[in-house]
């Protein structure tokens, strides 16, 4: 298989499935015939998260001392976060020697996920000094180990969050809410002292910016253009102009708008464009207290039948009560189970906006698809994400199951 690959390209990775708990020889022969056969590049995958630094470090160590050829091939790494080792095996095998790391943004990944991108490149970076000898250069070489622009770093892990529906934890290290916060009194005040004290990195340097206040209410069509070009978003004009009248109403709302108020908004529109969009949220009243039974009248619209239906439904909370009552107005809720519901703020402040992210299972097919949505009232967001969600089941309902390309 490697030759039949080296005839038809170049580059030709050979991966050896579980590679960390094999025979360390049996994988040396292994990787020598790979080689011979034509391999550039030959990755040792920890698959199910077992292995140690210590471990990882070692295997490679031993397979650059006793496969033949090794010099003139890359040596890549994968690795899985199950036992919560996944960095620190990874960054335990670039010292072995490994120059190519498997990785994924926010860590995501099958079961416990993957090493996680951001983790590794700033790893990388802010501790060069201590890497650096493992790359041949001189101790104080200021120069990059990678070729990420690591600015570029949470504004990525935000547009990947947003696409899968898989929320980023408050304390995930480098793009986490509670990164770069600090609570505790003394860490307050050595900060503001020298930011050095307790943080290791710039939050500029992964493309956070203390710019939060950049446009308002009176700001028109081009001054928004223009900001999003400075974050880095091409948009056509038809998704300008959805994302502009968003911008409008959440001005309305709010006195000061953030960068983070923006791309919240425009990842929304981006991450939640379908082909179809049958159902709509038309009108939504919720009551609720302390002494109250929490019910919910709404109101959505159906595209397909050109209706507009309204129910009153009661939950054990404003949420619950709200999906019962889409449940009921929307024929394939039925069809559906919800798995994952969350809840998260896009700046500080009593009127930051809310982003709600649902995720459903088709019961039928076992296929999953998110919903997303942002709102300074959380519980308007719950109920067009949800709807959202819906929609993105009546898209793919009668559509073939993908398959994995591995079995293709």
């Amino acid at each position: 298989m490697v030759t039949l690959a080296k005839s038809l390209c170049e580059d030709v990775e050979f991966s050896a499935e579980d590679a960390l708990r094999s025979d360390p020889d049996f994988l040396c022969q292994l990787y020598t015939r790979a080689i011979e056969a034509g391999a550039t590049t030959i990755n040792v995958p920890d698959t199910v998260g077992y292995t140690t630094p210590a471990e990882f470090f070692n295997l490679i160590k031993y397979l650059r001392e006793n496969v033949k050829g090794i010099d003139n091939v890359v040596i890549s790494v994968h690795g899985h976060n199950d036992l919560g080792m996944a960095v620190a095996n990874f960054l335990a095998a670039v010292e072995g020697g490994a120059r190519q790391l498997e990785c994924t943004i926010n860590g995501i990944g099958e079961r416990a996920g993957n090493a996680a991108l951001e983790e590794l490149v700033m790893a990388l970076q802010v501790r060069k000094s201590y890497f650096n000898k493992y790359f041949n250069r001189d101790e104080d070489s200021d120069i990059s180990l990678t070729n990420i622009k690591t600015q570029e770093i949470f504004k990525t892990s935000r547009l990947v969050s947003s696409l899968t529906g898989m929320m980023v934890q408050a304390n995930k290290a480098i793009v986490g809410a509670n990164a770069f916060a600090h609570e505790s009194g003394i860490h307050q005040d050595g900060v503001l002292k020298n930011r050095r004290t307790y943080e290791i990195m710039d939050a500029e340097s992964i493309g956070l910016s203390d710019n939060f206040i950049v446009l308002g209410k009176h700001s028109g069509r081009h001054a928004f253009r223009s900001r999003l070009s400075d974050l880095g978003y091409v948009l056509t004009d038809d998704e300008l102009n959805k994302s502009f009248v968003r911008f409008k109403e959440l001005a309305d709302k709010k006195k000061e708008i953030s960068n983070a108020d923006i791309e919240s908004i425009v990842t929304e529109e981006l991450s939640t464009h379908i082909d179809v969009d049958r159902y709509k949220l038309a009108d939504l009243t919720v009551n609720c207290g302390a002494k109250v039974e929490p019910s919910a009248i709404v109101t959505v619209s159906d595209a397909v039948l050109g209706t507009n239906n309204t129910v009153t439904a009661i939950g054990t909370g404003p949420v619950d009560a709200v999906y019962k009552a889409i449940g009921i107005l929307t024929p394939n809720a039925p069809d559906s189970k919800l798995l994952e519901y969350t809840v998260s703020s896009v700046t500080a402040g009593i009127d930051a906006l809310g982003e709600v992210t649902v995720r459903l299972q088709d019961t039928n097919t076992s296929r999953i698809v998110f919903g997303r949505s942002a709102n300074t009232d959380v519980i308007v967001a719950s109920a067009i994400a949800y709807i959202n969600a819906l929609n993105r089941l009546e898209n793919i309902r009668g559509t073939a199951v993908p398959t994995h390309p591995q079995f293709n």
